[in-house]
């Protein structure tokens, strides 16, 4: 993990130091006005449902959104993006994305507030802004395993290349981007409040860190119709205050290093895993994804092939785990040159086909998901008395001091892992993290101002390794959604969208519901 970690860091150093050798001369003079191309956008949403808030009608709205069975929200936005200073050599880009909610993990809502600054290629951005998956369809994908947008944005301070930047050699074929970040989760009011009941243990003020680094081949200036993308998208959780209660009902309270060590052990993590009752952050909780995509363009429609595997630690980022420990005396030594191999059996694999020039079906997406292996149901760390090491059990998304990869309930990745927000036990944890599925989402403009959007999921889940349930549980979700954009003289422009979801199961229960929204958007100057 420490050379890929360093790798990536030298790679956004050096793309974005040579970057201003290769900007375009034609840059806009003058000083950026910083009012023009200001956007604004006033939207009003409610849902009705029999049951809980259906998924489809939940997930992958950037932690926007409520199980209840009646909720809804008024939300207001200005932002000025980077891209009304596209001609300079600096460019200055804000947003404010506010919300008041009926129903909701909390009453008012700050969902985006940032400030940002780019300078050629390179962007540093401050605060809370909503990041869409890379590599995958943000409309019809199930979700990203790692850098998804189920969740509420976590406040960070991100220095990033956000667009591919064409690498100086072999003619134009390697392009680059990534990005490295620090930040912060806000959610401590939501864990004290779902654990009140319960004492469950919990853990506030958990630190943020995640990098991603994505090379693209690809010749531009052939118009060769394929190209091939590929990635590694990494997250860490680490420094905060773990809460939990004895057999008596005591409160212990620990606090985990927060230190500038912190954060540099955060960025290049080790390879030792958190024990059962030892806290190291020199590790935390390390967690990320291997992303491909393979497209091909035509004028006419376009195909990929992609695909997201997701690990925890070594035995699937490395698919190795050393195990050459001594025996005794030396049960903590690293005596010999022995690993334990595990097979690539967790994986997501999808499909897309864009076809831009058909009204009623212009896009299609297939997945397949599977995380029943996590590296086998077996793990033991060596003690004196066993000295093998099996890295088994990974635990997708749940960790014993973290409680696991989410933000306000809502994991942070794929949402067919089920939400802590679901829990009615008052545990912090995702219950069913082993499961099949398989997804489609396709979409269409019958008309200028009209589209449409369908999602379909059917899911079989076995719970978790620590809490497997008794039997298969499966899960349908099925979605339909239309919107239809207009202006009005003296009124501007606005778009109404109406949708309808329901679940059906035993993962998710039986949900039925509708959504309706109504927006209000356009320029204060352009």
């Amino acid at each position: 993990m420490k050379r890929i970690s360093v790798i990536m860091a030298l790679f956004l150093a050096l793309t974005e130091l040579h970057a201003q050798y290769y900007w375009k001369n034609n840059t806009a003079p003058g000083k950026p006005e910083l009012a023009k191309g200001l956007e604004y956008r006033v939207e009003m949403q409610g849902s009705v449902s029999k049951g809980k808030t259906p998924l489809w009608l939940n997930a992958n709205k950037y932690g926007l959104s409520s199980l209840e069975k009646t909720n809804g929200y008024l939300r207001a936005a200005v932002i000025r993006p980077l891209s009304v200073d596209s001609a300079r050599r600096w460019a200055i880009g804000y947003g404010l994305d506010v919300a008041g909610a009926w129903h909701y993990t909390s009453k008012p809502i700050v969902q985006q507030a940032y400030g940002e600054l780019r300078w050629l290629h390179g962007l540093l951005t401050v605060g809370s802004k909503e990041y869409p998956m890379e590599l995958k369809n943000n409309s019809l994908s199930s979700g990203a395993q790692t850098l998804g947008i189920n969740a509420r944005p976590v406040p960070q301070v991100r220095l990033a290349l956000p667009e591919y930047w064409t690498l100086p050699l072999l003619y134009g074929w390697l392009h680059v981007k990534g990005h490295i970040a620090y930040g912060k989760f806000t959610d401590n009011s939501w864990k004290t409040e779902f654990t009140r009941t319960s004492k469950a243990p919990y853990a506030t003020g958990a630190l943020y860190h995640s990098k991603a680094g994505y090379l693209k081949i690809e010749n531009r200036r052939q118009e060769y119709p394929f190209s091939f993308e590929m990635g590694l998208e990494m997250v860490s959780q680490f420094g905060g205050t773990r809460h939990a209660y004895d057999e008596n009902g005591n409160l212990t309270v620990t606090q985990a290093p927060h230190g500038l060590r912190s954060y540099w052990d955060a960025f290049l993590p080790g390879g030792a895993g958190v024990g059962e009752t030892t806290y190291q952050n020199v590790e935390g909780n390390q967690l990320g994804s291997y992303v491909v995509r393979f497209n091909w363009d035509c004028p006419s429609w376009g195909f990929s092939l992609y695909g997201d595997h997701y690990f925890e630690d070594h035995s699937q980022m490395l698919f190795l785990d050393y195990d050459g420990y001594g025996t005794g005396e030396e049960w903590n030594t690293k005596k010999d040159r022995r690993y334990v191999s595990y097979g690539l059996r967790d994986f997501m694999v999808g499909a897309e086909l864009r076809l831009p020039r058909y009204r009623w079906l212009d896009n299609a997406v297939f997945e397949f998901i599977t995380t029943k292996y996590q590296s086998g149901p077996v793990y033991h760390d060596r003690t004196p008395t066993i000295s093998d090491h099996i890295g088994g059990r990974d635990s997708y998304y749940n960790h014993w001091w973290y409680n696991g990869y989410m933000h306000w309930g809502q994991v942070m990745g794929n949402p067919l892992y089920r939400s802590p927000i679901y829990n009615t036990d008052g545990l912090i944890l995702v219950e069913n993290n082993r499961f099949v599925a398989w997804h489609v989402g396709f979409s269409g403009h019958p008309y200028r101002n009209m589209g449409y959007r369908m999602l379909a999921t059917y899911q079989n889940g076995w719970g978790d390794y620590d809490r497997p349930f008794t039997h298969r549980q499966h899960n349908v979700s099925l979605m339909a959604e239309m919107h239809y954009r207009f202006s009005l003289p003296k009124w501007g422009n606005w778009m109404v969208k109406g949708a309808a979801g329901a679940d059906f199961g035993e993962i998710l229960g039986d949900n039925y519901g509708v959504q309706f929204t109504l927006t209000k958007y356009g320029l204060f100057k352009r």
